[in-house]
């Protein structure tokens, strides 16, 4: 399938893309990140390895929509949780200030 990444066209392939990162040891997942097999990927580290091209020439939009069309299964970042909402008890407590266990 051909996909265009920072301006350049690739034809890649499901089973291509396994083989390049089958010997590649996944780096910490900070973002985004898509699923190669048993293991998950940093999107930038497979836009990298695929294209040998540098991270900051491409975005990791471009890589997962190329992903997501090869039929890999693609996790976008998660967003920032919202903080926990508190009951009027819990709330109380922490405005004076809940006792430690000791």
């Amino acid at each position: 399938m051909r996909c265009v990444i920072a301006r350049f066209p690739f034809d890649l392939s499901k089973s291509g893309v396994e083989d390049t990162m089958k010997g590649v040891k996944p780096q910490p997942v900070e973002g985004e990140s898509v699923l190669i097999g048993r293991r998950r990927y940093p999107v930038m580290q497979v836009g990298e390895v695929i294209t040998r091209q540098d991270r900051r020439d491409f975005s990791a939009r471009e890589v997962i929509r190329a992903m997501t069309a090869l039929g890999f299964a693609c996790r976008l970042a998660p967003e920032a949780m919202p903080a926990r909402a508190l009951t009027p008890l819990q709330a109380a407590s922490e405005l004076l200030g809940a006792p430690t266990p000791a």
